[in-house]
């Protein structure tokens, strides 16, 4: 087994290196269905065409406005902010957090749970954990710790679920901007029959709302919606190994105890086998 130093370092090392990364998966869906969108623009025609500034104003325009009224403006600016958590994404995966929870539980039933003062300033990239055993540190009766960060987990689910729930709204509104746009061309044309000059540039904001519209709600928002929910749920799931391991070294329970209550909540390729 290894020593008391070895063990710090080790968790040290975790800590130290755990932080947000960029998603690939993200990155690489949205860039590549622009570009196949682009080629195949390109590829039919000239791309100058699909180039509106009146179409472009009034899908991204309209769909900003009309979300504003739906929900309070903080609600709106926080949401470009959890939106961030669809583009990066913690480099933290759940076996490997649940290893570094048990080698700090180890280091708490050896020297106690003041030990783990020496590695709380190494957490500074997971507040959530750090948070729990600064309770465990001072002493806070495990209920306590429990409830605190239990209600940290809830309303950081909450937070993401509203940031879902306003992407997934403006996905819904920007075809209907799409179609207010379409409308606005098409009686700019009949009231321009009698100059055929004009009958093009409103037939393109009266085509290309609705193409922005259908983009923006199906290439876009719809799908960092659905990646903002997934990545909420895989940070709950690392949030929870968290708590469930700050309670038991509160508790100054045995690791090999703790390492059942992981496996408990861990998805089965996600076990861990620490003490075998």
């Amino acid at each position: 087994m290894m020593n008391t130093r070895t063990i710090v370092s080790g968790v040290s090392h975790r800590m130290a290196k755990t932080g947000l990364t960029l998603d690939p998966a993200t990155l690489f869906g949205l860039t590549c269905g622009f570009a196949l969108l682009s080629a195949a623009i390109v590829l039919g025609g000239s791309p100058r065409s699909f180039i509106n500034a009146p179409s472009i104003l009034i899908v991204l325009g309209g769909t900003l406005s009309v979300i504003t009224v739906s929900y309070s403006l903080d609600e709106v600016i926080n949401t470009f902010r959890v939106v961030g958590k669809t583009i990066v994404r913690s480099g933290r995966d759940p076996s490997e957090a649940a290893v570094s929870v048990l080698k700090t539980a180890e280091i708490a039933r050896r020297q106690g749970v003041l030990a783990l003062q020496n590695f709380l300033d190494n957490m500074t990239d997971e507040p959530f954990l750090q948070k729990g055993l600064s309770l465990v540190v001072d002493g806070a009766p495990t209920a306590e710790i429990e409830e605190v960060m239990r209600r940290d987990l809830q309303a950081t689910l909450q937070r993401h679920a509203k940031g879902a729930g306003i992407l997934r709204k403006a996905a819904e509104y920007a075809p209907a901007m799409g179609l207010i746009g379409t409308l606005i061309g098409l009686v700019q044309m009949l009231g321009n029959l009698d100059d055929p000059s004009a009958i093009g540039p409103s037939m393109a904001v009266a085509l290309l709302t609705t193409f922005y519209g259908a983009v923006l709600a199906n290439m876009v928002l719809s799908p960092l919606a659905a990646k903002l929910e997934r990545n909420s749920e895989d940070e709950a799931l690392l949030n929870l190994v968290y708590l469930t391991g700050a309670v038991s070294m509160g508790r100054q329970e045995n690791p090999r105890r703790l390492e059942m209550l992981l496996n408990s909540i861990l998805p089965p390729a996600k076990r861990v086998q620490y003490f075998n």
